[in-house]
């Protein structure tokens, strides 16, 4: 895995993917936006925010069971990395994010962001809550 770069976090959604990016540092995440679902256009949205932000790794949210197990909007999570990792020329991981949705839909809620407004950004704000628990997880102690 690259040591220096930034890392751009997905939340895949049913009609958007959530986008969050780090700073360079690799500290702290940032919401940047959604990118509507569906191929291809999805895959070259994702491809020109690498590009265009000079982003070294891609994380992606790996919806699992609260058991741990791997369900439905897990394999489809797992399939939309395979095709990630053949279009794109940066790593992509998968990142445990069960509750990610739980937790940035109420951050949003307590931040006063009402029920439209809150369903707008609660994909976006999901990626940032998951890539910064993989950033988190991956800072030195």
């Amino acid at each position: 895995m690259p040591e220096a770069g930034r890392i751009l976090g997905l939340d895949l959604g049913d009609v958007r993917i959530g986008v969050a990016i780090s700073d360079p540092g690799r500290r702290v995440a940032v919401p940047m936006g959604t990118v509507h679902t569906g191929a291809p256009a999805d895959l070259k949205a994702i491809a020109k925010v690498v590009g265009d932000h000079e982003v070294t790794l891609v994380v992606v949210g790996h919806p699992l069971k609260m058991s741990g197990a791997p369900g439905t909007r897990a394999r489809h999570a797992e399939e939309f990395v395979a095709v990630l990792r053949q279009v794109l020329r940066v790593p992509v991981v998968l990142q445990d994010e069960r509750l990610s949705t739980v937790e940035a839909d109420r951050a949003l809620r307590e931040a006063g962001a009402g029920g439209r407004d809150r369903r707008r950004a609660v994909d976006r704000s999901a990626a940032t809550v998951i890539l910064q628990s993989y950033l988190d997880r991956a800072a030195p102690t």
